[in-house]
């Protein structure tokens, strides 16, 4: 089976872009031109009749720029400052982005509560898609700036990359494209192991694999590594989706993606019966 091929038949795709992909090494701040390319990117797949779904890091990051800290400061109080800063200014940037290409943009804060609750989990289902409906880019984040849980505990829930699997499976997306600062899936560390080999498409995530994650980030401005990406995939997989892990250092890689070409490591989708999001999410944290 070609799976690059039926990538291009995906009609509701959710993308995930990590703050070390959003801005500038050497400062913290936006890369413009980055983003640029990116409002681009998802404006000409939405152009295609695909709903779109972004959901983007860099909160943090560019409200600490923003107060002229060096990295993400380590007091929770300063981080929930930064992020209440820096969803502003990142929300102004991607409204006006966007808008260049005639597209409407749309802001939906979450934190774990509005998966794990009933009630809330059918409203943010009822929101994303009334905005779908309407023609919208639904931009998500977690909502750091009030929820202390979530940052304090971003090794079991508040990484974007599980939020990205968790909306995934929400909106019965059929397409996962996770963006960060590594070419894919390789057997080991590629930075130490000048052996070690790229892998390109994944039809079963085993326990092997699982045991090439890693819980680290080469960023120091990012949340997650591999660990919780192999995370996200199991989720959006048994959800019924594929997945890519893809190097976000060129995001025209989003359109090459969907054309099918080799790009990243694909996860295969492996939908299981009756699956709940919940009691899934229950297992894996």
């Amino acid at each position: 089976m070609n799976y690059r091929e039926l990538l291009k038949d995906k009609k509701r795709i959710v993308v995930k872009i990590g703050s070390s992909s959003l801005t500038h090494r050497e400062t913290g701040r936006l890369d413009l031109r980055k983003l640029e390319v990116l409002a681009r990117e998802l404006s000409d797949l939405h152009n295609q009749g695909k709903d779109v779904v972004l959901v983007s890091s860099g909160a943090i990051a560019v409200g600490a720029a923003a107060f002229g800290f060096h990295g993400k400061p380590k007091e929770l109080k300063k981080q929930q400052a930064c992020a209440s800063v820096g969803q502003a200014r990142l929300m102004m940037i991607y409204q006006k982005l966007f808008s260049e290409y005639n597209q409407v943009a749309g802001q939906i804060l979450m934190t774990k509560n509005t998966i794990v609750n009933p009630v809330n989990r059918e409203n943010a289902l009822n929101t994303f898609n009334q905005l779908l409906d309407l023609g919208v880019i639904p931009i998500v984040n977690e909502n750091d700036s009030v929820s202390t849980y979530e940052i304090e505990s971003l090794e079991k829930f508040g990484d974007n990359d599980t939020l990205s699997a968790v909306v995934t499976a929400l909106v019965e997306a059929d397409l996962l494209i996770l963006l960060s600062d590594i070419d894919g899936l390789f057997t080991d560390d590629p930075k130490t192991n000048p052996d070690a080999e790229f892998i390109d498409i994944v039809e079963t995530i085993d326990e092997d694999l699982l045991e090439m994650g890693k819980s680290t980030s080469s960023s120091n401005v990012g949340t997650g590594g591999m660990a919780t990406k192999l995370r996200a995939a199991r989720i959006a997989c048994a959800a019924g989706a594929d997945m890519v892990i893809a190097n976000g250092a060129d995001f025209h890689v989003i359109h090459r993606i969907m054309e099918g070409r080799k790009y990243g490591t694909l996860f295969a989708t492996n939908k299981q019966e009756g699956f709940d999001l919940i009691d899934y999410i229950g297992k894996l944290l």
